[in-house]
């Protein structure tokens, strides 16, 4: 399915793109600018960011890290 098509992108690619960055790098925080990156595109009009988005959400590769869970918590309790 096209998701973004001033890029042409397809949920297929969303998807490998997703799959391939925390295969290279499994502690990273995957975000939608990432993932245009990753494709060799960059964002256009915005029309199909909410549709990117819930694409990106179907990936259980976006899930942030266990290590860095937390952390905003824990740089606030250290003040």
């Amino acid at each position: 399915m096209i998701v973004c098509s001033c890029n042409a992108i397809t949920d297929r690619d969303i998807h490998a793109a997703i799959d391939w960055m925390r295969a290279s790098d499994p502690e990273t925080i995957i975000t939608p600018g990432k993932v245009y990156r990753a494709l060799g595109k960059a964002a256009d009009c915005g029309g199909c960011m909410s549709l990117f988005l819930s694409t990106m959400r179907q990936n259980a590769n976006l899930e942030v890290p266990a290590e860095l869970r937390g952390l905003k918590d824990y740089r606030l309790q250290r003040g």
